[in-house]
């Protein structure tokens, strides 16, 4: 046994005596620190997968590295539509319950129409009948609807109030995915990680595309629209488009008690902790009740289970040496870096009990009228 070991045993043996206070013994236990060992043993939970197949390799893999996941169903315009992800998110969580939960959307077809909000609440108690727990909003709010007067459709704008109103009053959480990264409007040369893909894809970088909203608008609707609806359970994905600023992004979350982001953009995150560790491990331990670990993977069919599970495993392993070690740790294109070393407390409430706790307030009961 180690020092640091019999140290907390002796703190958990005698704070019943009045010995060492709960203070001390908090501050003890709380020096713990998980190691690569204990990554299976774990419980964990991945907030943003997206499931594309009737295959199960993945969920296999999820239970083999003790994860949980939340299935997320989007309404983009490329790939599997959203009715048919749906019925694959569906069909798992009938046969996996206790593997994973699932986040519903809806379509922005028919927008213009005066029964889409109706249609549209109608659509998701159906969904939420069926288990969805989380709802979700893309990106084609803000970046491709428009109004029949072309405008483009903001995520504050007045006609999507029906919407969150329901949401609010039947304490649904809403995740969105609101804008691009801030790299996606500064010229390559200018730009941290995106360069090779708006390279190849210059319809899709708004640099180029001045007529479209820019990235303030985008930031300015999502908090509109937290401040209209301060009660809304809300995680925004992808470090809530903040990625690029840990300051701007503690700004909101000490401004918006119910906004939490997901940490999908680990790139930036460890390119936050090259530039500054503490500072960063810092930010993790003052917002590790507003933080949930997600990946966003697309789990599409594949023709070798061995070798998608080993790419899954590996990715998630790594993650899990950056938040939970002090690993070195190499950034390509930047350079090397430490993990954050987090305490166990907070590794399990980012990993797990943050997400079932804004997942698991959905009453039973939908609100009928």
């Amino acid at each position: 046994m180690t020092i640091k070991s019999a140290l907390i045993l002796l703190s958990i043996l005698l704070v019943p005596f009045g010995v060492i206070n709960s203070a001390e013994n908090t501050v003890l236990i709380q020096e713990q620190y998980y190691t690569v060992e204990d990554f299976k043993s774990v419980k964990k939970f991945d907030t943003h997968i997206h499931i594309n197949t009737d295959q199960t390799s993945f969920i296999e893999l999820a239970n083999e590295d003790n994860f949980k996941f939340l299935d997320i169903v989007d309404d983009r315009p490329f790939g599997l539509p959203w009715t048919e992800q749906q019925k694959f998110a569906f069909q798992h969580l009938n046969n996996f319950p206790a593997q994973m939960e699932v986040a519903t959307t809806f379509s922005v077809k028919g927008f213009d129409k005066k029964d889409w909000a109706e249609k549209t609440i109608r659509d998701l108690k159906l969904s939420l009948s069926k288990g969805a727990k989380a709802v979700k909003i893309w990106k084609n709010i803000g970046m491709e609807l428009r109004d029949e007067q072309g405008k483009f459709v903001m995520l504050d704008d007045p006609r999507l109030a029906p919407i969150f109103s329901f949401l609010v009053q039947n304490r649904i959480p809403l995740i969105g995915h609101n804008g691009e990264p801030r790299d996606c409007w500064l010229p390559l040369d200018k730009m941290t990680f995106s360069q090779s893909y708006y390279g190849s894809h210059p319809e899709y970088h708004m640099f180029l595309h001045p007529e479209f909203p820019s990235y303030e608008a985008h930031i300015q609707a999502r908090d509109n629209l937290l401040e209209k609806y301060p009660d809304l359970k809300f995680v925004g994905a992808h470090l809530g488009s903040l990625e690029w600023s840990l300051d701007e992004l503690a700004r909101r979350l000490d401004k918006y008690p119910n906004m939490r982001v997901d940490l999908s953009r680990i790139s930036n995150l460890q390119l936050h902790t090259l530039n500054d560790r503490q500072k960063t491990r810092n930010f993790f331990i003052k917002y590790q009740d507003r933080l949930v670990y997600g990946t966003d993977k697309a789990i599409n069919a594949n023709t070798n289970p061995a070798e998608f599970k080993k790419s899954i495993h590996d990715s998630w392993l790594r993650d899990w040496l950056f938040f939970a070690t002090d690993s070195r740790i190499q950034l390509i294109g930047f350079g090397e870096l430490n993990g954050l070393k987090l305490p166990r407390t907070v590794i399990d409430k980012i990993y797990r009990k943050n997400a079932e706790n804004w997942l698991s307030n959905t009453p039973n009961e939908i609100n009928k009228n």
